[in-house]
């Protein structure tokens, strides 16, 4: 019979035992001899709760083998080995590092990326070498003052913490050219619980040029943001924002910003969608009219309110703005006499959300030869007629919150009933031409029509986050005029989230990757 491995317990090889993983004290000497050879040390996914104390001793501790003095030793020699400059404990289950760091004073290189950490020990301070730190995916909740001793520090990563804001001692990091980004003049603070960005911070960030403060709890930015004047792109998704400050359309150097998922409700969505350059002259705008004084501007602001409709001053407005706004009046009508004035005006944006509407008004096909822009979001819509279809102009539609489609049971009826949220997307829609703008999201559609969607030549803009979707077909690729795909928050598992985080264009690159010939 043949005999077991050494080190193998009887019935090991039949039942898959295995030595548990060690998280013993020590690193293998073997290990720390080619580390003192190298400058450096990865002892990346290993496990390690704690880190090994002869790792921070690695360069005063003399193991026994290399203290003989002859010339004609070929092991290692301890006065040829090189200080520890690079160290590597990503991936391990670290809750702290210990002040033991302060014994690796040649490291430039310290990277404890996806552990657990909740402090970073004062030690750190005493690496007044270090010039790449990396802390992100961890638990920290602040940064320590102590990071401001790293005066030769250039990257610094601190993404996908528990941070509630930056520590003031960053300022004092001159050096610094990377902040939790691998591009130089980037700052990346996504993922966190960042409730705001002080004038302080902004007065030492005037060169970046991407400012990413995507998924933190952001409900206000100050108006300082425009001594940022070297700002090209600002992720602002997913956050708290309610408002923007005026001053952010004065950045000249901004060519993006990215405001999907805030509660914004000082500026109209039909503004935001017509991309960054017309924001900024909004914005820019609402700075003379907001030295304008307050009672003028609440007079005009109550002249043009949808509830005077009856007024002159709102048919004014209609023919200056080109602008039917009806929207958070908790209506489940339109009164009658205001399509006469908007037919009249030839307007081209239609704005009835966040209403009680449960079917598209009867008379708003009198605006089917001028409207460009419709948003019916945040209703409570129960049919959907093919009537949608004669709007040839339209641009921009808005359907988040919808209510889902079941189709008629008899050929002959024109409309299709629905029932909670949308199931799909209406297949009403590909007839379009036109559309450019269209948001889905937050329903309950379960495909993605492929073939229909190719039938809509323009479409740059399509948002189908938080919805049912268990598969995205590689055919969808080949909708060549796509810009902006956002189909995050649903349950499929390719692609994956590495890819999605890339942008819209790796991403239709890796679906048309995926079709099969």
């Amino acid at each position: 019979m043949a005999s077991r491995g050494k080190g193998v317990p009887r019935g090991g090889a039949k039942f898959g035992i295995q030595k548990p993983l060690e998280n013993s004290n020590k690193i293998h000497d073997s290990i720390l001899k080619q580390a003192r050879q190298s400058g450096q040390l990865n002892l990346s996914g290993r496990n390690l709760t704690e880190v090994p104390e002869n790792v921070w001793r690695i360069n005063t501790d003399i193991p026994e083998e290399t203290r003989s003095v002859s010339l004609d030793n070929t092991e290692e020699r301890w006065w040829e080995q090189t200080e520890l400059t690079k160290l590597i404990l990503a991936s391990n289950m670290l809750k702290g590092l210990g002040e033991g760091l302060s014994q690796l004073s040649a490291l430039t290189v310290l990277d404890v990326h996806d552990n657990q950490l909740t402090l970073l020990p004062d030690a750190l301070g005493t690496l007044e070498n270090l010039q790449k730190l990396n802390v992100s995916r961890n638990q920290l909740q602040e940064l320590p003052a102590c990071l401001g001793y790293l005066h030769s520090l250039v990257s610094l990563h601190v993404e996908q913490n528990k941070l509630q804001q930056l520590c003031p001692e960053i300022a004092h990091l001159t050096k610094l050219e990377e902040l939790s980004c691998l591009c130089t003049q980037e700052l990346h603070l996504g993922n966190n619980s960042i409730m705001g960005i002080s004038p302080e911070h902004l007065q030492h960030l005037t060169s970046i040029t991407f400012l990413d403060l995507r998924d933190n709890k952001i409900a206000k930015l100050p108006d300082e943001i425009s001594l940022l004047q070297g700002l090209e792109r600002l992720d602002l998704s997913n956050n708290d924002l309610s408002a923007l400050p005026y001053s952010l359309g004065t950045i000249s150097s901004l060519k993006s910003v990215v405001l999907d998922g805030n509660p914004l409700r000082s500026i109209r969505r039909d503004i935001i969608m017509r991309g960054t350059v017309e924001l900024k002259k909004y914005l820019k705008s609402r700075i003379e009219e907001h030295e304008v004084p307050s009672s003028t501007r609440s007079s005009a602001r109550e002249s043009i309110l949808p509830m005077a409709s009856g007024d002159s001053a709102l048919s004014h407005e209609m023919q200056q703005s080109k602008i039917l706004d009806f929207s958070n009046q908790k209506a489940n009508d339109v009164p009658s006499d205001m399509w006469d004035k908007a037919k009249q005006a030839a307007v081209t944006v239609v704005n009835l959300s966040k209403n009680q509407l449960t079917e598209l008004p009867s008379n708003l096909t009198v605006l089917k030869a001028s409207v460009t822009e419709l948003n019916l979001g945040f209703n409570k819509i129960a049919s959907l007629k093919p009537d949608i279809g004669l709007f040839l102009k339209l641009v921009f539609l808005d359907l988040r919150y919808g209510i889902g489609i079941i189709w008629p049971s008899t050929p002959s009826h024109e409309s299709f009933y629905l029932l909670s949220l949308f199931t799909e997307i209406p297949p009403v829609l590909y007839p379009l031409k036109k559309l450019e703008i269209l948001f889905l999201n937050d329903n309950k559609i379960n495909d993605i029509d492929a073939v229909g969607l190719q039938q809509m030549p323009v479409l740059a803009t399509l948002d189908l986050q938080n919805n049912n979707i268990s598969q995205v077909p590689p055919e969808l690729g080949k909708c060549a005029s796509l810009r902006s795909l956002q189909i995050s928050g649903n349950p499929f598992r390719n692609p994956r989230p590495a890819i999605l985080a890339k942008g819209t264009q790796a991403l239709l690159e890796y679906l048309r990757s995926r079709i099969v010939n």
